[in-house]
């Protein structure tokens, strides 16, 4: 991630000062972020309120369903709702950030969300991002709801995965 980018988001989220970093700070393990949960927009997305911004969040080291994957997409995104209630504060282990300017980051309400949803079969682990995130936990949880044909794994094989799905979406439209 460039550098300017690492500082960007460290102003925002207020972990640093203006011109702090230091080749030790970028170094050290980033501590939680708190946050309060504003709203829910799909199974890996939401919007939090931090010192006063509203920032969006992906879940790190996940992909789940798209909302135009019917059924599933809107099954995740019930799934976290149901586990994020408004107003619900959260620890953010941000990671970096994205192609769109959101935040990703691991969210930590009484549980780690993302690990949650890989378990309960809303969620694939996104293996571009998963060195990220403790990586053998979060390829167990899958390994976990295949065997025991959870969510998206009740067809055998699972559905299309979300990354397959927008690609394909993605060429029709050209």
């Amino acid at each position: 991630m460039p550098r300017v980018l690492v500082l960007h988001m460290a102003l925002v989220l207020g972990l640093a000062a203006p011109g702090c970093a230091t080749a030790e700070s970028r170094q050290a393990k980033p501590r939680p972020v708190m946050a309060t949960v504003l709203s829910i927009g799909d199974g890996d997305t939401l919007r939090v309120r931090r010192n006063g911004s509203s920032l969006t969040v992906r879940l790190a080291c996940i992909d789940a369903p798209e909302l135009a994957q019917r059924p599933n997409g809107a099954q995740a995104r019930a799934y976290l709702r149901k586990r994020l209630a408004i107003g619900t504060p959260v620890r953010l282990l941000v990671k970096s950030s994205d192609h769109n300017g959101r935040v990703v980051a691991e969210v930590i309400g009484a549980i780690n969300l993302g690990l949650a949803l890989v378990e309960d079969g809303e969620a694939f682990v996104s293996r571009r991002h998963v060195d990220q995130c403790d990586a053998a936990a979060y390829l167990a949880a899958e390994a976990r709801a295949r065997r025991r044909r959870r969510g998206v794994w009740q067809v055998p094989g699972g559905i299309d995965r979300p990354w397959q799905f927008r690609r394909s979406r993605d060429t029709k439209g050209s």
